[in-house]
């Protein structure tokens, strides 16, 4: 047993008195076999650890232990939301002078300031990004902690984190790198990349019951206990948590589900005063149909969370969570990736969900063990209890073979996918990380994909991206097979986009500019120039994520022959309706279209239209920065039209919106009032502001005022 005083053989007095404080006591099982194998001694480790079982202290250790030794540290999350809650527990740290950084925004920034810290959270996206601007304090790591280290099986995510793995321990060779996962299969596989120990244990400090609910019975295999319901056993199992005065975490496969179930569950539970002000809290991050949705269920103790909720809106149902008021959150699984929200029960309601262009699919055991690893609270709970739901016994045999009793899946490199290769291999070239053909093969050589596969399997790969970067004119591949970028490739890596979206911005902006100086071009050609063309443009690069067109969204063909003369040309009719419909729904947003009738007709979430918005916003940047360095004609309209996608605005309202706490509402009635710029709103009487705007938001609005003067 090592108790939290003994930590103070590696670190000073005044870092332990803080665990201590916090109340840690001794160090669990798992975490004290990681420290005496040399956790706080520099040694590169993979913990493979349950949920719950305190990955995050031993990460925590080993960063506060670099940082007392002048060492900087750099922890990766998958995501923002995760970065968030990480930033606001590591700040506690301030108090031992170790300053603490957070980065996830802009991907063409150098963001040297973060420099200045000793602990930097970022998302794997934005680590990537700051290598490829060559922020000099990347090149200086004492401790690499990777959150979620699993994701390297992930389409999406996977080919950035291990390219980022990779560069980050090139620049860093002696750095140590600390690997956080649920159980892996083949962790060992995964330790050895990383030059690391492993430390594996499915010790939990809190038993997990793992059960599946069929015929009116909860199913353990150590017994079943009747459950009182059998028509509504999703409801029953509510009704008996809430009994027991504890929580409940519900699964869903789908946003429509996980809504339905929580509206469903409403009545359960009596309205209290403090749900009041939350539900009030909800309300005031906007006015869409889901905001409502949701302020209503959170008013009875219940909720929804979705990637379809704006960034607020989830963090108070989160929070409502933790501080006891909500008691039952269905959800769908991003929850479970990562964010600590344990409860007393876990039910996966489906064990299937669809997959664009398979159907409905099995989700795999590790998805699975990372849902039901978020039942039972340390220090609340005497036990959690996960639930699979099964329709008969045959499938809950199945269910408690395959995911109960099963292994989870091994994690495979997802490197070899050409579009991820276009993007990593022009960064590699660019960032001067290998200088040719030959350097190159040797970088890939020490990628996770490597350690699976002979490097040989990517050859024919790598020479056909080599030769799509050499044709489109970002690198230059000399006679001896040196790799060289060009000015335009080093940007295209700086602006964090895929070459393709690249190739295909220039190549439409080349062709319209080519025929508008030859004069030939038709007024079709002309109004390609329009602000829909340039919003099209963006859509058709595979950077954008567009919206699926459904059945009752007929009105997009009609859309199509309407703007026919602007939009460019799409071969693929299917991409063309998904382009068009994004496009539409874009135009609405800069027209200050009101957030919920855009999630009406688009049938998406607010969540959903700020990030198409960010995305669209970025995009556009790019294309004003391609355009510029390649004087394309476009550079001016594209700034502009990047700023009011950032507001989602007219660009007449653009001068208002500079000003903090001006948002595209208040900027449309201080403009309707006569107020149409920044000069008139300073010679404006501040009473009649306070009456357009609210007191004290134009005491604020004023307040800038005079900063900015002085």
């Amino acid at each position: 047993m090592l108790e939290i005083k003994d930590l103070s053989r590696w670190l000073p007095q005044e870092a332990v008195r803080l665990y201590e404080e916090q109340g840690y006591k001794e160090l669990y099982p798992p975490q004290a076999e990681a420290v005496e194998r040399g956790l706080l001694e520099s040694k590169s480790m993979l913990l493979s650890m349950s949920t719950a079982s305190g990955k995050t202290l031993l990460a925590e250790l080993a960063m506060l232990k670099a940082a007392m030794e002048g060492k900087r540290s750099l922890y990766i999350v998958p995501l923002r939301a995760l970065a968030t809650e990480k930033y606001d527990s590591f700040r506690k740290f301030r108090t031992l002078g170790v300053a603490v950084g957070i980065s996830t925004g802009d991907f063409d920034k150098r963001d040297e300031r973060l420099g200045k810290n000793q602990i930097i959270i970022a998302t794997s996206e934005k680590a990537d990004s700051l290598m490829r601007n060559g922020a000099a304090w990347v090149r200086d790591l004492g401790v690499l902690v990777v959150d979620e280290i699993h994701l390297l099986n992930d389409v999406g995510r996977g080919p950035t984190l291990e390219m980022t793995i990779t560069k980050l321990r090139r620049c860093n060779p002696k750095m140590q790198v600390i690997g956080l996962s649920a159980t892996v299969a083949n962790g060992r596989e995964l330790a050895q990349w990383l030059d690391a120990e492993m430390v594996s244990s499915e010790w939990r400090p809190i038993r997990l019951r793992e059960g599946v609910i069929c015929n009116g019975k909860m199913v353990f295999c150590d017994g079943e206990e009747a459950l009182e319901g059998r028509k509504d056993e999703a409801l029953a199992l509510v009704k008996d948590t809430l009994t027991h005065q504890a929580q409940i975490l519900i699964f869903e496969n789908s946003r429509r589900n996980a809504e339905a179930a929580a509206l469903k569950l409403c009545n359960l539970i009596p309205g209290e005063p403090e749900l009041e002000a939350l539900s009030e809290s909800v309300l005031a991050t906007g006015e869409s149909e889901t905001a409502h949705r949701l302020a209503n269920c959170v008013a009875r103790g219940v909720a929804f969370h979705h990637a379809g909720l704006l960034p607020e809106q989830r963090r108070l149902v989160e929070q409502g969570f933790r501080e006891n008021k909500i008691k039952v959150i269905a959800s769908t699984p991003t929850l479970a990736a990562g964010l600590n929200l344990p409860a007393r029960r876990v039910l996966i309601k489906s064990y299937k969900r669809y997959e664009y262009g398979q159907g409905m699919a099995a989700i795999p055991v590790i998805e699975y063990r990372q849902m039901a690893g978020r039942a039972g609270r340390p220090g609340l709970d005497p036990y959690g209890e996960s639930f699979l739901m099964a329709k008969n016994d045959s499938e809950m045999q199945e269910l408690m073979e395959h995911y109960v009793h099963g292994t989870p899946e091994e994690i495979w490199s997802k490197l070899a996918s050409e579009s991820a290769l276009r993007t990593h291999l022009l960064s590699t070239i660019a960032a001067k990380f290998v200088r040719s053909e030959e350097e190159l093969k040797a970088f890939i050589g020490t990628t996770f994909y490597a350690q699976q596969q002979d490097p040989w399997h990517l050859d024919t790969t790598l020479e056909r991206v080599i030769a799509f970067l050499v044709d489109n004119g970002m690198i230059l591949n000399g006679p001896g097979g040196e790799l060289e970028p060009t000015r335009l490739g080093a940007l295209v890596s700086k602006l964090y986009i895929d070459p393709l979206s690249a190739v295909i911005m220039i190549e439409n902006l080349q062709a319209k500019k080519k025929k508008a100086r030859q004069g030939d071009a038709s007024p079709m050609e002309k109004r390609k120039s329009s602000d829909l063309g340039l919003i099209h443009l963006i859509t058709m690069t595979p950077n954008m994520d567009k919206l699926y067109v459904q059945a009752a969204d007929g009105w997009v063909e009609e859309f199509i022959d309407a703007h026919q003369e602007e939009l460019f040309d799409e071969d693929n009719y299917d991409f063309l309706l998904r382009e068009a419909k994004t496009t539409a729904m874009l135009m609405d947003w800069i027209g200050e279209v009101r957030e919920e009738q855009i999630s009406d007709r688009y049938h998406i979430g607010p969540g959903d239209i700020r990030r198409s918005s960010e995305t669209a916003e970025w995009l556009m940047h790019a294309l004003a920065e391609l355009s510029k360095h390649l004087e394309l004609g476009s550079t001016f309209q594209a700034e502009q039209l990047s700023q009011r996608i950032h507001y989602g605005a007219s660009q007449d309202l653009l001068a208002l919106l500079n000003l903090k706490g001006v948002g595209r509402v208040r900027a449309r009635k201080l403009y309707q009032s006569g107020i149409t710029s920044v000069d008139k709103l300073k010679a404006a009487e501040p009473s009649a502001v306070a009456g357009l705007l609210g007191p004290k938001i134009a005491e604020k609005i004023f307040a800038q005022l005079k900063v900015d003067e002085t």
